[in-house]
């Protein structure tokens, strides 16, 4: 009994050292593996990266920024079906286990073990998962498993489970740079994750094992497979009804990858003026990974109509300087015509043009095989597709077919239209570029910017970022001056040659008008409407230069501009955007505005963190409304003008379109005002106008300025844009004439003399804006003399003005 007792007495002691050394090695492991594991609180406050997006003004997605592409969904709003796919095939016992799964790690062992190690089975639960993802690497190691399995079990104690299952759908790569569920679904089945059927939701499921081994295209079978596995253990689960189940395994993948492109509505160019915006406000991390939802001011239907003005204004210009030949040729000797044209790059938004091939050239036509479309998948479509080139398709290459195509030349071709289905036009990308913007005048919020024929082709934006001399366009600042400090539209200036002295050994400096005539005395609205530049120098030097770049520094034209007498012609350089505000000062009563392509901005949470309208509304709450008056916005922007002299150089512009050097516009049929502008040698041409609610301004210009030809000019070549883009944008609108302010008189006055028109006058009889006070004589005598050449100097003599250079002509 004794020697009994003694065994199990000595057994007990061997089992207590044991069990010591035991719970020493264990206290030791727990020490050593947990020592330096990161603080898993820290996840209570993380915020993973959210992709940037911008909408148009209509609530369409023009663009997405981002490193991740993932969209946050709380689990509240995660349905389900999403919820009940994902714990079917990664961890259907989350909601039982304690971070870690012993039933998952028994089955793993038995698993490995009869796969004698040909492929390790793991048993990481969600939470370990967590872990893994936010804390620690992806080494395949025993240690990495051991401490993933300890920080599970913390984030357990800290975390409620939907707390740690919302941190997982949200974080967990899903294939084709899709991260989290909401972006998944959306950008493999365009859908919001509500709408997902059973079987997009067991797909989705079925990818965080390895998306790469189950890719819907190149893996297409496999996918099928584990997407069908998804859906069984769904049945066995109990989530979804076995006839349901046996329904959505038949179902094909139906994976048509989202591509969300600004060539969509060929907005490349404002896209990335947004993305330059939001970059300079708030860096790039937070443009890429903060999750902004941005609403812009760009009007789709706008933008489109703004990029076919000017694209068609570009090749107009073009195509008149004839045919300079294929962009491209390739051998096809022993090739395949579609996959050797698919290497080619592409200009991705000049669309409805094609590239193409020629591919026989006989009977005077040439047969062209277009560049094949790719394929959700990536790949080149097997489909071709030919069209033929007709005499009609290169009648403006004043050549015939055979003598402008041959075979190999890789050229772009455009749809012929007129139910000519299979025929197409030659084109060539033109070799002049140039910009137009389009803007609301009361707000500045910038509804089509195209900064030049082709994104793809060039991302300088030559609406903001091009300074180019705005010549004749400038002078209704040097106009609106005159006005605003004592002048009348019937104020009469000296349209003679003007020479000015630029002191010893220098040649003088002696601008001219544009037809090398002068006309004598004529009113300020004579010197605008025909763009005189005689007038417009002498004028300047009247009210004087410091004062006109002090209005041309309140309009935004230019921020410090040199007093030279030049400068009054338009010899400064600027950008599209900034004479396109400025026009808009006109059409506004004389308002400061800001350019703007952002309304608003929030937040990842929805809190809105800019909003470009800073007018505050007094009494708009809808809780305390009486009934009464609609509450109103206070305009707290700066006057820069006075309301009666904007409303007057409205009037003088409506009278260039009427009258002057823009006539081609009045084919819209809707009153409009604006100016043209040409600079010396006619190396830019400009045209900026509005109507009562849209103000557009348009520049077309060689990249590294060149003439444009010895007989260019704005009239000829801008003004065609901007009529063209008006005859669109306004095509529903009414024709709404320009609002007249209070205290303006409109007087009937001869319009060559700026006198009162005598009672039973007709003719050339207009109605003149003036203010209180400012009423035009009666009578008028003609000048004694009149000047008519350019060796007459300025009768009154004129002061040295130093450094004085060349400016706009016309």
């Amino acid at each position: 009994m004794r020697f009994v007792l003694r065994f199990f007495g000595f057994l007990f002691s061997i089992g207590a050292i044991f069990f010591l050394i035991g719970a020493v090695g264990l206290a030791y492991g727990y020490w050593y593996f947990s020592k330096d594991l990161p603080d898993h609180a820290q996840l209570a406050d993380y915020e993973p990266p959210v992709m940037t997006r911008v909408h148009a003004a209509d609530g369409s997605l023009i663009a997405e920024y981002a490193r991740e592409r993932r969209l946050y969904v709380p689990i509240q709003a995660t349905p389900k079906l999403v919820i009940n796919a994902f714990l079917s095939a990664e961890d259907k016992n989350f909601y039982k286990h304690m971070g870690i799964d012993p039933e998952g790690i028994v089955r793993a062992v038995v698993a490995n073990v009869r796969s004698a190690g040909r492929r390790e089975q793991g048993a990481s639960t969600i939470t370990q998962q967590v872990a893994k993802n936010f804390l620690l690497t992806n080494e395949r190691t025993y240690e990495r498993k051991i401490r993933e399995a300890l920080l599970a079990l913390r984030i357990e104690t800290t975390f409620p489970k939907d707390k740690i299952l919302e941190l997982y759908l949200n974080e967990i790569y899903l294939g084709l740079g899709n991260y989290g569920v909401a972006a998944a679904a959306l950008n493999y089945f365009g859908k919001s994750v509500h709408e997902l059927t059973i079987a997009e939701a067991a797909y989705l499921a079925a990818l965080p094992k390895a998306p790469n081994n189950y890719h819907p295209f190149r893996q297409r079978q496999a996918a099928l497979e584990r997407r069908n596995w998804v859906i069984d253990r769904m049945v066995d689960n109990g989530y979804v009804k076995a006839e349901a189940g046996a329904a959505a395994k038949k179902e094909p993948l139906n994976v048509n990858p989202r591509v969300i492109s600004p060539n969509s509505i060929a907005s490349g160019y404002f896209a990335e003026g947004v993305r330059r915006d939001i970059a300079e406000r708030y860096g790039e991390q937070t443009l890429y990974e903060g999750g902004l939802l941005i609403r812009s001011t760009i009007d789709p239907k706008m933008q489109a109509m703004a990029r076919k003005a000017l694209v068609d204004g570009l090749v107009r210009f073009d195509e008149a300087r004839g045919w300079r030949g294929a962009q491209n040729k390739i051998d096809l000797t022993g090739r395949e015509w579609g996959l050797a044209l698919s290497e080619l790059p592409v200009l991705g938004d000049v669309q409805p043009w094609r590239l193409a091939v020629v591919l026989e050239v006989s009977g005077g036509r040439a047969r062209v095989g277009l560049q094949p479309k790719k394929e959700a998948s990536g790949q080149v479509s097997r489909d071709r597709e030919t069209g033929l080139v007709a005499a009609d398709g290169v009648k403006w290459t004043r050549r015939s077919v055979d003598k402008a195509l041959s075979v190999g030349d890789v050229v772009y071709v455009e749809p012929m239209d007129g139910g000519r289905t299979g025929q197409y036009r030659l084109r060539q990308i033109p070799e002049i570029s140039g910009a137009i913007v389009a803007m609301d005048p009361f707000t500045g919020r910038v509804h089509a910017m195209v900064g030049g024929f082709s994104f793809d082709q060039s991302e300088f934006n030559r609406a903001s970022q091009a300074m180019r001399q705005p010549g004749s366009s400038f002078k209704p600042i040097v106009y609106a001056t005159a006005l605003d400090n004592g002048y009348t539209p019937s104020t009469q200036v000296l349209d003679a040659p003007f020479v000015l002295d630029m002191g010893p050994g220098q040649p003088a400096w002696a601008p001219s008008n544009y037809d090398g005539k002068s006309a004598g005395l004529r009113t300020l609205r004579y010197g605008i409407e025909h763009s005189k530049n005689l007038m417009t120098v002498r004028l300047s030097n009247e009210v004087g230069m410091p004062l006109i770049s002090e209005y041309a520094r309140r309009f935004g034209v230019y921020d410090d501009m040199l007093p030279l007498l030049s400068m009054s012609l338009g010899a400064g350089e600027t950008t599209v955007m900034r004479m396109t505000a400025a026009y808009s000062m006109f059409a506004n009563g004389g308002r400061r505005i800001r350019p703007t392509l952002i309304d608003q901005i929030q937040d990842r949470n929805g809190r809105t963190i800019y909003r470009h309208d800073t007018r505050k509304c007094t009494g708009c709450d809808a809780d305390k409304w009486d009934g009464g008056a609609p509450p109103k916005l206070a305009d707290n922007s700066e006057q820069v003008l006075d309301p009666l002299t904007a409303y007057q150089m409205t009037s003088i512009l409506e009278g260039v379109v009427q009258r002057g050097t823009a006539q081609t516009v009045k084919a819209v049929g809707k009153p409009l005002a604006g100016k043209t502008g040409t600079t010396n040698d006619a190396k830019d041409v400009w045209f900026v106008g509005f109507s009562p609610d849209l103000a557009v301004g348009v520049f077309l210009g060689y990249d590294q300025p060149k003439s444009l030809g010895n007989a260019a000019t704005a009239g000829q070549y801008a003004a065609p844009v901007f009529r063209d883009f008006m005859q669109m944008a306004l095509k529903d609108k009414p024709a709404t004439p320009f609002r007249v302010p209070p205290g303006i008189k409109l007087i009937r006055v001869n319009a060559s003399t700026g006198t009162r028109a005598g009672q039973g006058e007709g003719g050339n009889v207009i109605l003149e804006a003036f203010k209180p006070g400012t009423t035009p004589p009666e009578s008028y005598s003609p000048p004694a003399e009149t000047f008519d050449g350019p060796q007459a100097e300025y009768p009154s003599g004129a002061s040295r003005q130093v450094g004085a250079g060349t400016g706009g002509l016309y």
